[in-house]
């Protein structure tokens, strides 16, 4: 049987959707400098401070699954019989 094509396996459509979420991320740090922000600690008020929030909260989880998966992880065989 042959296997269908989907959009992720073009390479140039993953470029475009990577230059489409790059511009993306311009667009919103350069909004941001046009909004007021009404945050709630001193450290909030920073410019691009929810960029980095954001990545950094990211890369934590992304951390902490690969850490539960060693974890919790069985072994390959574990439902046969």
């Amino acid at each position: 049987m042959k296997k269908e094509l989907t959009i992720f396996d073009k390479p140039e459509n993953v470029r475009r959707l990577l230059i489409g979420f790059f511009i993306a991320l311009v667009l919103v740090l350069v909004a941001e400098a046009f909004v007021d922000m009404h945050g709630e600690f001193h450290v909030e008020h920073f410019y691009g401070f929810y960029a980095v929030y954001g990545f950094i909260s990211y890369v934590t989880l992304i951390f902490v699954a690969k850490a539960l998966r060693k974890i919790l992880m069985r072994r390959e065989d574990y439902y046969d019989n």
